[in-house]
């Protein structure tokens, strides 16, 4: 068997809304507690974690989600629609662009806690 991602651990101040958050923007749902986390289940089985923690600052990380080309202008419509600007840029440099890397189309958007999180329709890599 090789080796494969279960879950990570996302660190916010509001683990409710940050789990609310990233499941409405990419179509997913958040599951019932687990522990001290609020988990959010990828379609490859990963789960996202997350976690509140009180004793430190957050620090930004950065999550790229490999998303179906024919949901990635409902997932930029829904950024739109709470008013989450996106950028076709890990930077943030170009707001209201997507980018066409590796004949796909991608995006990079803010989570409640300044993770950066980027949807993409092609992997980098092959």
């Amino acid at each position: 068997m090789t080796a494969e991602l279960n879950h990570t651990v996302v660190h916010a101040t509001d683990k409710r809304l940050s789990a609310e958050f990233i499941a409405t923007i990419l179509g997913l749902e958040v599951a019932a507690p687990f522990g001290p986390f609020i988990p959010v289940a990828t379609g490859n089985r990963v789960t996202l974690d997350f976690y509140e923690n009180v004793d430190a600052p957050v620090v930004s990380q950065h999550y790229a989600f490999l998303v179906p080309d024919d949901e990635f202008d409902l997932m930029i419509a829904r950024l739109e629609a709470i008013g989450v600007t996106y950028y076709s840029d890990p930077g943030h440099t170009d707001p209201g662009h997507v980018n066409n890397l590796f004949g796909g189309r991608g995006a990079y958007f803010d989570d409640p806690d300044g993770h950066n999180m980027e949807i993409i329709t092609r992997p980098y890599s092959t």
